[in-house]
C-alpha cells in the first residue's frame, strides 16, 4: 500500500510538471514571441558566443529563459545553438520557477526545443530530478528524461532508466530499459537518509 502512495505522489508530481508546461506550450503556440535576444558581448569567431541569453514571453506573461556562459551556432544550420553552462528557467504567470541546469545544450531558436545534456537537473519545489540527458520539445508536446534518472523529494528517492511525459494528454511512462528490472523506490527516514 505504501508504494502504491510514492508511486501515486510520483505521477503526481510529473502530472503538475506537465500541466505547467502544456499551458506554456499552449499559450506559446497561440501567441507572438514579443522578445527573443542574443547577448553579444564578445565573439570569438563567425559563429561563437559568449554569454548567451534567450527570452521568450508570450501574451499571458510566461517566460522561457536560457543562458549559457557559451553558444556556437551551427553553421549547416543558423537556428541551432549549441550551449555550454546552460540555466534555463521556466517562469509562469500561475505557478512557481522551473529551473533546469546541464553541462551542455541545443537550442532550437524557432520552437524553443531544448536538448540539455550532462549533468541534468531539475529543481521544482522541494523536488529535483538528475539525469544525464533530458529532451524538451514544444513542437512534440513532450518531455524525455532519461540516462540515470534520479528523482529525489523530502520523503523519497525514484530511481529509473526514462521518463517520458506527453505534455498534451499528460500521459506518464516510468521504465527500465531492461523489462525485467523494476524501478528503484526508496523511502528516506525523518533525517532525510535512506
Amino acid at each position: 500500500m505504501k508504494r502504491k502512495k510514492i508511486i501515486f505522489f510520483f505521477i503526481l508530481f510529473f502530472f503538475f510538471i506537465i500541466s505547467s508546461f502544456f499551458h506554456f506550450s499552449k499559450n506559446n503556440k497561440n501567441s507572438n514571441v514579443e522578445n527573443k535576444e542574443i547577448k553579444e558581448d564578445n565573439i570569438y569567431s563567425s559563429n561563437l558566443i559568449d554569454d548567451v541569453k534567450y527570452l521568450s514571453t508570450d501574451s499571458k506573461g510566461n517566460e522561457y529563459i536560457i543562458n549559457a556562459s557559451t553558444g556556437e551556432i551551427d553553421y549547416s544550420n543558423s537556428n541551432i545553438v549549441y550551449l555550454t553552462n546552460v540555466k534555463a528557467i521556466i517562469k509562469l504567470t500561475n505557478s512557481n520557477e522551473i529551473i533546469i541546469t546541464s553541462k551542455y545544450g541545443k537550442y532550437h531558436i524557432d520552437n524553443f526545443d531544448t536538448i540539455f545534456s550532462k549533468n541534468v537537473i531539475v529543481k521544482y519545489l522541494e523536488n529535483e530530478i538528475k539525469s544525464e540527458y533530458m529532451d524538451f520539445s514544444l513542437k512534440r508536446n513532450s518531455m524525455i528524461i532519461s540516462k540515470n534518472v534520479v528523482y529525489t523529494n523530502l520523503k523519497n528517492i525514484l530511481k529509473s532508466d526514462v521518463v517520458e511525459i506527453n505534455i498534451e494528454t499528460k500521459d506518464t511512462k516510468i521504465y527500465r530499459y531492461n523489462n525485467k528490472d523494476k524501478v528503484n523506490i526508496k523511502s528516506k527516514d525523518i533525517y532525510g537518509n535512506n
